[in-house]
């Protein structure tokens, strides 16, 4: 069965890139950029995880603490201007960031995501 996504001619996306973080010693991507991506609001996102809570371990998803947000927005210039919310985000790892293709019913950007995720992991390996 072909997808129609060649996994040798993928690259990694500055869109994807860009949104990913490095918070407490692991490579992590947040809710709300998440949610862009899957073209739902990050409530929508955050309840679809919730009602499959069990699927995200600690290792998998984590709410980051006021001073982790604090310390992110203080690194990053576009996530300070873009970052407006009264919740703490969550922080997805590679592992959780996998998961989301088995809660989320957006097939082709879960395809997507898992391809860039192996994509970043193995270019991140040869640096």
């Amino acid at each position: 069965m072909s997808l129609g996504i060649g996994l040798n001619n993928l690259i990694i996306d500055n869109k994807i890139e860009d949104k990913i973080f490095t918070i407490r010693g692991v490579q992590v991507m947040l809710d709300r950029d998440l949610a862009s991506l899957y073209q739902v609001e990050t409530k929508v996102f955050n309840q679809a995880v919730k009602r499959n809570i069990q699927r995200f371990p600690e290792n998998f998803r984590f709410q980051l603490t006021k001073e982790e947000l604090h310390n992110l927005r203080s690194q990053n210039v576009t996530f300070k201007e873009n970052l407006t919310t009264k919740y703490l985000p969550y922080a997805f790892t590679e592992f959780g960031v996998s998961m989301l293709s088995a809660v989320l019913k957006s097939a082709k950007q879960s395809i997507y995501l898992v391809c860039q995720n192996v994509k970043y992991q193995k270019h991140k390996g040869n640096h």
